[in-house]
């Protein structure tokens, strides 16, 4: 597992840069997905505008002025901000980088490379505007197309879709959270899929509505994108090793340096008794574990036992109990393997957006692509929470996961959108062209 790039960089080639620790491997993978899920949506609302099914809006906006002194501020601020953290990482030596974190929320930093990049930050905002002044500021009328507000709508996605998988996960571990709260809000992992989508979702809702670009055409030109999104999304899981993995395969095992290999279930019972102070922070009895029986299949015998049961060695949470030979912060790995689940929905949502994809251009009813996204995603994740670890409701007696009573509420939507959508197309009448 790599818990940050400085641990990649270092297995992969070899090099010991400590200032790639504040990279967390998991979050250089959502900035990826983000990428990916911009280029996508760029390319489909591109196509949407070419094919006429989407219209520009016009703005005014005042050219040649200088730049304003707000202006000025705000950009020495994020340039202050920037050089006193993030070059101070690297100028206050191996105290902060043993802990990138901590020193990113501490009040530690290097005031001199703040000031001097702040200066240059504001400087070159200046001349940027400077470079454009007229003698006389004009009012212009500019032509924006969905696809040229593509940046604003990743902005939008990236902030209220993080704010939003944060707070779900507090209240999907609503008990720990009230416990040890800021060890929640200062983690690198703990992100809740579903509470980022409704929240961005929300976010992006009224945007849309506000530059009036067609809202199920949008919703459609998003459906791959937010697809590919979340495969890429759980490489991250699956490297960085952030939690979001299966339940305990007992039919397997892991030696001390973190190799699976085949076991049997007295194996199982007996590393649950070596290891009960850990099982039993997690449970209140060994028999509350949660595991399944399920050996490599014949047919399957070309896979590696990692993909049946993998122990996440070095992951990001420290979860599990510690390695032989591991001097370092991250030297924990899981005692009995789990279901690599994140590895899992990263190969059937990399199937799924190739399905959506595929069918992109057949839907011609607006919003039917999104609907069979909905459905497509709440199948997926629905079936792959039968062998993942999550917190359990109670509601009326039944004890879903948080993830499987949205996943289920998503398909119910995508059915009821994609019924509505195709009898509300065939209630609008055809007018035949005059001869």
């Amino acid at each position: 597992m790599y818990p940050n790039l400085y641990y990649a960089f270092k297995d992969l080639f070899g090099v010991d840069w400590k200032f790639l620790r504040v990279a967390n491997t998991f979050g250089v993978f959502v900035a990826i997905s983000f990428i990916l899920a911009a280029v996508v949506l760029t390319a489909e609302l591109r196509r949407k505008s070419k094919e006429g099914l989407l219209q520009p809006t016009e703005i005014s906006v005042v050219v040649g002025k200088p730049a304003s002194v707000i202006e000025l501020l705000l950009n020495f601020l994020m340039g202050f901000i920037f050089g006193y953290k993030f070059i101070g990482l690297f100028l206050m030596g191996s105290a902060a980088a043993s802990d990138p974190p901590a020193f990113i929320f501490s009040s530690l930093g290097s005031w001199p490379a703040g000031i001097i990049l702040g200066l240059i930050f504001a400087g070159f905002k200046w001349w940027e505007k400077n470079k454009q002044k007229l003698p006389k500021p004009e009012e212009r009328k500019i032509r924006f197309w969905p696809h040229d507000r593509v940046g604003e709508i990743t902005i939008l996605a990236l902030v209220f879709g993080l704010v939003g998988a944060k707070v779900f996960d507090f209240f999907e571990n609503w008990d720990d959270f009230v416990k040890k709260p800021m060890d929640y809000i200062l983690s690198p992992a703990g992100l809740t899929f579903y509470g980022g989508l409704i929240c961005a979702a929300i976010a992006i809702w009224i945007y849309a509505k506000k530059h009036k670009i067609g809202f199920w055409h949008l919703n459609d030109a998003a459906a791959p994108a937010l697809m590919l999104a979340y495969a890429t999304g759980r490489i991250g899981c699956q490297v960085a090793g952030d939690g979001d993995w299966g339940i305990y395969n007992s039919a397997f095992q892991v030696d001390n340096i973190g190799k699976t290999f085949p076991g049997t279930i007295e194996n199982y019972n007996s590393i649950l008794k070596v290891d009960s102070v850990y099982f039993l922070n997690h449970h209140n009895t060994l028999a509350e574990v949660p595991h399944a029986y399920f050996p490599k299949p014949g047919a399957l015998s070309f896979l590696p036992d990692w993909f049946f049961g993998y122990s996440y060695p070095h992951n990001v949470n420290e979860a599990g109990v510690r390695m032989v030979n591991c001097a370092d912060k991250y030297c924990n790995q899981l005692p009995v393997p789990v279901f690599p689940t994140p590895f899992y929905e990263t190969i059937t949502c990399l199937i799924l957006f190739g399905v959506l994809w595929f069918f992109r251009k057949k839907l011609k009813v607006p919003g039917t692509l999104f609907a069979l996204y909905l459905i497509l995603n709440g199948i997926e994740r629905f079936f792959i929470e039968k062998i993942r670890v999550n917190t359990h409701l109670n509601l009326f007696g039944f004890h879903p996961t948080q993830a499987e009573v949205i996943s289920t509420l998503l398909v119910i939507s995508g059915i009821v959108i994609w019924v509505f959508l195709n009898r509300k197309a065939k209630a609008i009448p055809v007018v035949d062209s005059p001869d």
